[in-house]
Formats: C-alpha cells, sequence, structure tokens
C-alpha cells in the first residue's frame, strides 16, 4: 500500500554512501500478532529525509509514530519494506551490527530520561562513548555537558538533578558521539512548558552545529513547524507531508 512521502522521495541517490539519503523507509510495514489476529501498526511507509534535514513527525496516538522511530533505529525489525540509514539497509545487520551502528551513527532522545540512577551525569555521557571505544570518552562527555549547560553538576547524579537538567543529560549523552542522525520522541514530554521551550532550543541549536539530521515526534504543531518539514501520520500511513512555510 502507497502513502504520501516527503519531498526527495524520487531523488536519485549517487554512487557514494554520503550522497545517499540519511533515512530511506520504503513501502515499510510492521504487523504483529494478537489473540484478536494481526494489528496492522505500519502499513506500507515511504518516506525519504535528506542528510542535514530536520523533519517533525505529529499525528494521534496510536498512529504508528514511535513505532516508526524504532524501526528508524533498528530497535524494532519491519515485517515488510526496506529501511535503509546513511546508505546502510538495515536487513543486512544481525542484533550485534545494529548496536553498534547506533552507538556510532545515531542518537536517541525518549520522553523518558533513561539516565541510569547510579551513575553521575559525567558517567552517564561517558559510558556510551566507552562502549563505542572512544580513548577520551570523559573528556568528550565532559566538554558535551559542557556545551548543553552543565559543566558544573557534572558529579550530580539523576536524583539530584531537575527534569530539565536529566534531559540536558540525555542531550549531551545523545550528541557526544557526534552521530549523523539524532531521533527524538517526544523529548518535552515529561516537562513543564518553559522548561521544554529551554530543551527544544537546545536541541536545535545542537542539530545546527553537529550539522546532524534531525527526526522529532511531537504533539506540538508550533514545535513541529520549526523543522524544514512536517510529516502526518495516521493509522500507520503517511497522510501529508508539507514543508514549512
Amino acid at each position: 500500500m502507497n502513502n504520501l512521502s516527503g519531498a526527495g522521495e524520487n531523488d536519485t541517490p549517487g554512487n557514494s554512501a554520503h550522497a545517499q539519503p540519511m533515512i530511506a523507509l520504503a513501502g515499510a510495514e510492521l504487523h504483529l500478532a494478537s489473540a484478536g489476529g494481526n494489528v496492522n501498526i505500519l502499513r506500507g511507509i515511504n518516506l525519504t529525509v535528506e542528510r542535514g534535514e530536520t523533519v517533525g513527525v505529529v499525528g494521534p496516538s496510536g498512529s504508528g509514530k514511535s513505532t516508526m522511530m524504532m524501526v528508524i533505529a533498528g530497535l524494532e525489525r519491519p515485517t515488510g519494506g526496506r529501511v535503509t540509514i546513511a546508505g546502510e539497509d538495515l536487513s543486512k545487520f544481525n542484533e550485534d551490527d545494529l548496536a553498534r551502528f547506533r552507538r556510532t551513527r545515531v542518537g536517541i532522545v525518549f520522553q523518558a530520561f533513561h539516565l541510569i540512577p547510579t551513575m553521575n551525569a559525567l558517567e552517564n555521557v561517558a559510558v556510551p562513548l566507552e562502549f563505542a571505544g572512544a580513548d577520551d570518552a570523559f573528556e568528550r562527555a565532559r566538554a558535551s555537558l559542557e556545551t548543553v549547560g552543565l559543566g558544573h553538576r557534572l558529579d550530580h547524579y539523576p536524583s539530584q538533578l531537575s527534569g530539565g537538567e536529566q534531559q540536558r543529560v540525555a542531550l549531551a549523552r545523545a550528541f557526544a558521539p557526534g552521530p549523523d542522525l539524532l531521533l527524538a520522541d517526544e523529548p518535552t514530554g515529561n516537562l513543564d512548558g518553559e522548561t521544554g521551550t529551554t530543551i527544544i532550543e537546545t536541541l536545535f541549536d545542537l542539530s545546527d552545529q553537529h550539522g546532524t539530521t534531525l527526526l522529532l515526534i511531537t504533539h506540538d504543531p508550533a514545535i513541529a513547524a520549526r523543522c524544514d518539514r512536517t510529516v502526518h501520520l495516521r493509522d500507520g500511513l503517511i497522510v501529508k507531508a508539507e514543508a514549512a512555510s
């Protein structure tokens, strides 16, 4: 089943991986078995996101927004179609390959902060870098935390940080490896309005500074409108894609 996709779907990629789109979904489907029969969560998503582009994803609850992000991140395998990220066909990766790919190429920020409670801010940011084999993990973690304004909170544990500070640690952790792609799923969902605005400003600033492709799921049309393009999902399909005015 076809659906509307964003600008650039018919672009012909170049010969080099770098010339190819950051995200290319071709007929991506996800069907899960249940007691009542198959549940069609994604029903044939076609979407191209170019390198350096910012795309907002909106739609009602249950429309498939978070599932689409999980498929793009390789955290959920589609049951049909193809998912190509930064020129790499994710279907060719095993679970270890996918984990390595995410550590170096994809940053993810969720509504819940997912910080390790027994580690301080510096350790929370440094540990994924260590897993990725970075010799300078703590130096890079410190620099990333300073970038988000938390250079004075390095030794504080999540329980000692406000919600906004915890999300800034999560942003520092996501951007520290220098990912090509940043996926953000309702990053302000657990924050008050003023704090959420600060987080969004930080997110867009960091994406701009790093030249990172950004896919941002949000319930707020005003936040989505800040992106280069907005994609609307409903019932597992893209029903509209519009460029920023």
